[in-house]
């Protein structure tokens, strides 16, 4: 089963920042990281979960309203800077939190290939994902989804966008939820994860990759 470190260590740096994802993609336990692009202003794949600049860099800026330069001028990377960095080998959970541009998947393409063994991109919203598979036609795709969301529907839906795998958030994961995603040909991953015995449960159900909260060695 996959470590991953959820939006890097963000007890090293702020949450989705290079160093966090450096510092996630190196601890001794971890296969990789889960990060969350949105797209500027002029159209640049940045890093950053939230929609606004508020909650991690303090600012009440809009996103959508900014361009590349002066995200980055407020700590928040480009897609195309975090690739860069990160090790080759690190598996990559690319959430996309915006219908993809063509930018964004020239940056996958040039960094990770057209179908990649150790990265996938994933969406709650099947338009995303829709949107994806167009540009990215070989990229594995999964299924976000969280409490409150009808599992059996998210198969369809999964199912119906051409995805791999739900990555659920980890108390929708049972042994009768587990089986039911199985039987229908999908994988099944977990977030966000902060006790040892939680993913030690979750490998017994054949999950496949977790996301951690800190650094997976912490696990």
């Amino acid at each position: 089963m996959l470590l991953l470190a959820h939006r890097g260590d963000w007890r090293v740096a702020p949450e989705n920042s290079v160093a966090a994802l450096v510092a996630g993609a190196h601890a001794p336990r971890s296969d990789g990281v889960e990060f969350d692009v949105h797209l500027s202003a002029d159209g640049i794949p940045v890093v950053i979960h939230d929609e606004d600049l508020l909650r991690v860099q303090g600012e009440p800026q809009v996103v959508a309203r900014m361009t590349g330069d002066v995200l980055a001028a407020h700590g928040v990377p480009s897609l195309a800077e975090v690739l860069a960095v990160l090790p080759e080998g690190a598996f990559l959970d690319v959430e996309l939190k915006v219908v993809p541009n063509q930018a964004l998947a020239d940056v996958l393409l040039r960094t990770r290939g057209s179908a990649p063994a150790r990265a996938i991109v994933s969406a709650f919203a099947p338009a995303t994902l829709q949107a994806a598979a167009q540009l990215l036609p070989d990229w594995p795709r999964w299924l976000n989804v969280e409490r409150g969301d009808d599992l059996h529907a998210a198969i369809a839906t999964a199912r119906a966008a051409g995805c791999v795998a739900i990555s659920a958030e980890w108390p929708l994961i049972t042994p009768r939820s587990a089986r039911a995603v199985h039987a229908t040909g999908l994988q099944l991953a977990a977030w966000t994860v902060r006790r040892r015995a939680t993913v030690e449960r979750l490998a017994r159900l054949g999950v496949v990759a977790v996301c951690v909260e800190g650094s997976p060695l912490d696990l």
